[in-house]
């Protein structure tokens, strides 16, 4: 975009689009890889505290 002369803004707008369509994806993996750890956890008899905690933990870092 820079080399075809766009403007500052069109450029800074895509790159924000771009963000938001990398975050929400993160959000989604997170989410899926998190009910899946939980149901194993469940299944073992185990608590699904420290599943929960990193998954928190790598929405926080992903930021």
């Amino acid at each position: 975009m820079m080399d075809s002369e766009k403007e500052c803004k069109d450029v800074v707008t895509q790159l924000q689009a771009i963000r938001s369509a990398v975050d929400r994806t993160i959000g989604l993996l997170v989410a899926s890889n998190l009910e899946s750890c939980i149901r194993m956890e469940l299944k073992k008899g185990n608590q699904p505290d420290n599943v929960i905690r990193e998954a928190v933990d790598l929405l926080v870092k992903s930021r």
